[in-house]
């Protein structure tokens, strides 16, 4: 299967809010800057992580089912940092999302991180995806893509 059903510069152009599922608290981890990389560059953050009650001053949730429906309805993107193993679960939770409120449009799975079967899950329910992608080195590259 493809790395990707839509082009990760349509994502970044089209869409501004992000769900952050595996948001991290700790400033070394890429969970940590990229998030607050595209916060700085105009993009709305919700981070998702059950250890955390805010992240880079925004609230988190524990799970994308936790959200509450009215913020659900917002969400663009769901970006994932998980292992690959874990995403199709991630998957399974944006489907049914998906399912409840007609968002989100894309899941995005970070830099290193890819799952057939996930891609499966998505196709199946008319996620697009990205998969294997930094969004902050995607975000960067635009300045260059036509």
């Amino acid at each position: 299967m493809p790395k990707w059903t839509i082009r990760p510069a349509d994502v970044l152009r089209r869409y501004r809010v992000v769900a952050v599922v595996g948001a991290s608290k700790t400033p070394d981890k890429e969970a940590f800057t990229v998030p607050l990389y595209m916060k700085e560059h105009g993009y709305v953050i919700i981070p998702v992580n059950p250890t955390a009650d805010s992240i880079h001053g925004e609230k988190a949730y524990p799970s994308l089912a936790d959200l509450p429906g009215n913020l659900a309805k917002t969400i663009d993107v769901v970006e994932v940092f998980r292992p690959s193993e874990e995403l199709p679960s991630v998957a399974a939770q944006v489907a049914e999302m998906k399912g409840k409120t007609g968002r989100p449009f894309v899941f995005w799975a970070q830099l290193g991180l890819e799952n057939d079967e996930a891609k499966k899950i998505l196709a199946t329910n008319g996620v697009d995806f990205v998969m294997n992608a930094c969004m902050r080195t995607q975000h960067q590259l635009l300045g260059s893509t036509p």
